[in-house]
């Protein structure tokens, strides 16, 4: 991991600042939050927020409360995940173009503010972001905005342990 200064920090920020614009599109309930990624020319080619699947109305479950799934519910949120729908759309719009590219996440609070992000922590999007070739994984922490490789991020998130 990595932690941005200089040019590439600039950089990074203002793709953190359009990610921010993605998200406010989301419609979940319990958290706010987008995805961009970004080709190796620095083009967006790809973008999502997280809401329920299809973004249908009757897929909504953000009122369960996460205990009450059973314990092999592995993805307790009823949201297709930011991260997720950012890799679908450039696999349906831009495939060629997701090997060596950047993905951008970001999570804003009801009042559209940044909340910084955790340790990787998502093995779901982990995975999916190593398997479909994404070069790097890009968090806004408080320390600073910071960039993993996505194998770097994938073994971080298996290891996260929140206690």
């Amino acid at each position: 991991m990595e932690y941005l200064t200089g040019e590439s920090y600039a950089e990074a920020e203002k793709f953190m600042f359009e990610a921010i614009k993605v998200a406010k599109a989301s419609t979940c309930l319990r958290s706010k939050c987008g995805s961009i990624i970004v080709n190796s020319k620095g083009k967006i080619i790809g973008m999502g927020f997280n809401s329920p699947p299809g973004n249908l109305e009757s897929q909504r479950k953000c009122p369960v409360q996460k205990k009450s799934y059973h314990k092999k519910v592995t993805d307790k949120t009823c949201c297709v995940h930011a991260e997720q729908r950012a890799i679908l759309d450039v696999v349906a719009n831009n495939h060629e173009q997701l090997s060596d590219s950047v993905l951008y996440f970001i999570r804003i609070n009801q009042e559209n503010e940044i909340l910084k992000s955790g340790k990787p922590y998502c093995t779901h999007c982990s995975k999916l972001a190593l398997d479909a070739g994404l070069e790097r994984f890009v968090l806004w922490h408080e320390e600073g905005i910071c960039s993993y490789t996505t194998e770097e991020y994938n073994l971080l998130s298996f290891e996260y342990n929140d206690k």
